[in-house]
């Protein structure tokens, strides 16, 4: 049985709010830098950073309110990491693909016709056949669910840098495989709503199966290898299926997790730490 007070919470109100604006601006930005404007054709580099700043700088912008998932796939591996409720994991979704959707439309609005080709919608080019489709958007989520699992996991003791920063880059590596450029594959998803966006306002759905089994898939297993193989989680089944339930306040979690990282700062700010052999009071 599900439990349903996260509906009346207003943290989950203004998580799923930023789940969506943060995926309508990903979506009009990102393929709006892809657009092939008469006589200046968008180059690969343009197009790998144009996806990888924007990521990073919405998750830097949006993480602390919703996680800044952005993407079905990176929401369905934390609903398999038991990180969300299923609740949660269903609202996060939809309001990714009306984000989304959204996100297209504005671009088309504003987008000059001569300008707005397709809208940069995700197919099959250069010959790619559908397996190797589905094969190459597959390996480009498993990697991007990887490094977004090691760089937001709070165990990690060590410096992990900026995990927005790394995301962004994990995003940017994959354009430059899959996107249109010398190696042309899919034009690179990663994201069943990156996809599924330019398909809705265009109307044409041609191989969209593609473009969320992969993902999907890649981002499943992505989970099961980090939090089962690389990193176990320490979760009791009992503790899987509450969070799973949606019985485990997310804000509650929020606040020790919070709490956690004050403390972590606290331990290793430069007025706590060793001086000639003393310890300097505060």
């Amino acid at each position: 049985m599900l439990h349903m007070f996260e509906l009346r919470s207003v943290a989950f109100t203004r998580a799923v709010f930023a789940e969506f604006i943060a995926t309508m601006l990903f979506v009009l930005f990102g393929l709006g830098s892809a657009l092939n404007w008469p006589g200046t054709a968008p180059n690969i580099l343009q197009i790998s950073l144009a996806f990888g700043l924007g990521i990073g700088t919405l998750v830097q912008t949006f993480g602390h309110v919703s996680g800044a998932h952005i993407n079905p796939a990176v929401t369905i591996a934390f609903l398999v990491g038991s990180q969300i409720s299923f609740i949660r994991a269903v609202f996060y979704v939809g309001a990714q693909l009306l984000g989304a959707v959204s996100g297209a439309a504005i671009l088309q609005e504003v987008t000059p016709f001569n300008a707005r080709g397709n809208l940069s919608i995700n197919g099959l080019f250069n010959t790619t056949t559908a397996g190797e489709a589905f094969s190459v958007e597959l390996l480009l989520t498993l990697q991007l669910v990887l490094c977004i699992f090691a760089s937001t996991d709070d165990r990690r003791s060590d410096n992990v840098g900026c995990p927005a920063l790394s995301i962004g880059f994990s995003v940017a590596i994959g354009h430059l495989l899959g996107h249109y450029g010398y190696i042309n594959y899919t034009g690179c998803s990663m994201n069943p709503a990156r996809s599924f966006a330019p398909a809705v306002v265009t109307g044409d759905f041609t191989v969209q199966w593609v473009f969320w089994l992969g993902p999907i898939t890649g981002a499943i297993l992505g989970s099961l290898i980090y939090h089962y193989v690389l990193v176990p989680n320490t979760k009791t089944l009992s503790e899987k299926l509450a969070i799973l339930r949606g019985m485990m306040d997310p804000e509650e979690d929020w606040e020790e997790r919070d709490v956690r990282r004050r403390q972590s700062v606290e331990l290793h700010s430069p007025q706590t730490m060793p001086r000639n052999g003393m310890t300097q009071k505060v």
